[in-house]
């Protein structure tokens, strides 16, 4: 039988920020969850922690904005439409995959997918238009905490840098 063994890098100091900005980020969308409770902030929850990276980058946290934002356009577009769900969701697809590859931003692709999903699938009966414009501005707002906190941490991070050379 095999040995699991886990990789020393996994406790690298790198991991270790990932981890913390991830709970950072989930920390203050839970804040606007519970303190703004009429609002559907659970998906910026969802948000933050698909747009926060484990690098610092902050390029790379932009283009998870734009891919969000990319998502939510195309599905807040279709949402009015009267067609089968299904149909619409991969309308939204061939889409957000198209304009994506325009956009040059194929590496968070699956990002705007996730927020696509988000805005056009429904839970209600009935079908109304303030329902996805709510979900986009949670994902926007998950979105921004996102990249705040990214900012945040690759400031910290090149001032622990500099005090180090």
């Amino acid at each position: 039988m095999k040995r699991i063994e886990i990789s020393r890098s996994a406790y690298s100091m790198s991991n270790a920020v990932y981890i913390i900005k991830c709970l950072t980020g989930i920390l203050i969308c839970y804040g606007l969850y519970k303190y703004i409770p009429q609002y559907p902030f659970y998906w910026a929850m969802v948000s933050v922690s698909i747009s926060i990276s484990m690098d610092n980058s902050t390029d790379q946290a932009y283009n998870f904005m734009k891919s969000n934002i990319l998502g939510c356009a195309v599905g807040i577009t279709l949402y009015p439409l009267h067609l089968p769900e299904i149909l619409i969701l991969g309308i939204g697809i061939v889409l957000t995959i198209c304009i994506g590859i325009a956009l040059n931003i194929t590496e968070t692709l699956k990002s705007a997918l996730v927020s696509l999903g988000i805005v056009i699938v429904r839970e209600e009966q009935e079908k109304h238009w303030f329902v996805a414009l709510e979900r986009v501005t949670c994902i926007i707002a998950g979105c921004l905490v996102g990249l705040l906190v990214t900012v945040f941490f690759s400031f910290i991070m090149q001032r622990i840098s500099r005090k180090n050379i």
